[in-house]
């Protein structure tokens, strides 16, 4: 494969791209569905909302639910969620050194996630790689993907054209806010969307590992 372009921006989901945390987020909806009586899904089906604001994914998971009842799931996910945290995600292999690799490269880094604000700064803080990211935008702060907001915002943020800036990510709510907003696409194979799904959105590449993904950037 070959770049067909230098990227000066490179902005990454976190969840299902960089971090391998979709069976926490399944086990902790599935529990906080217990505990609001609701209907517990497969993984399959909870896989199908990671990258959405809570509360939007909340109401697609249980069409029909109360506001309030939505409010309900999205306190008993987030207390699952840091309670689970006594036993921390690892990155998918390879992820900190193509994060380093980028890095010594100039590339400035960037997230766009559906955590929130309060979730994505715990995490960092823990894995100590804030200093790592020269902005963050979070779901509960701008629009949920697949809106452009997150990306309009990072690209203001660093004074980048979109032209010269690249989102990686596993889900089709990535590339979908992506394409929303002008920016290349990258595709990831391991995370909650299979693949052929995000190849609808014609990304510049798909990867199948980390270190494919820092050779690709970086030729």
């Amino acid at each position: 494969m070959m770049a067909v372009k230098e990227y000066e921006l490179v902005i990454f989901d976190w969840d299902g791209t960089l971090m391998d945390s979709l069976a926490k987020i399944v086990n902790c909806m599935q529990l906080a569905a217990k505990d609001a009586k609701l209907n517990i899904l497969e993984p399959v089906a909870i896989h199908e909302i990671i990258g959405l604001e809570l509360g939007i994914a909340i109401e697609q998971l249980y069409p029909g639910v109360t506001a309030e009842q939505v409010a309900y799931v999205r306190q008993r996910y987030s207390h699952h969620y840091v309670e689970s945290e006594q036993q921390p995600c690892l990155f998918y292999p390879g992820v900190e050194v193509m994060l380093q690799q980028l890095a010594d490269k100039g590339k400035t880094l960037s997230i766009a996630t559906g955590k929130s604000r309060k979730g994505l700064d715990r995490v960092l803080g823990a894995v100590n790689l804030q200093p790592m990211f020269n902005g963050t935008r979070c779901a509960d702060e701008t629009e949920s993907k697949p809106s452009p907001a997150m990306i309009y915002e990072l690209l203001e943020l660093h004074g980048v054209k979109p032209e010269k800036a690249v989102m990686i990510g596993d889900t089709e709510f990535d590339m979908e806010m992506a394409q929303n907003a002008g920016v290349d696409r990258l595709a990831v194979s391991w995370g909650a969307h299979d693949v052929e799904r995000l190849h609808v959105y014609s990304p510049v590449a798909s990867v199948d590992s980390a270190a494919e993904l820092a050779s690709f950037l970086l030729r």
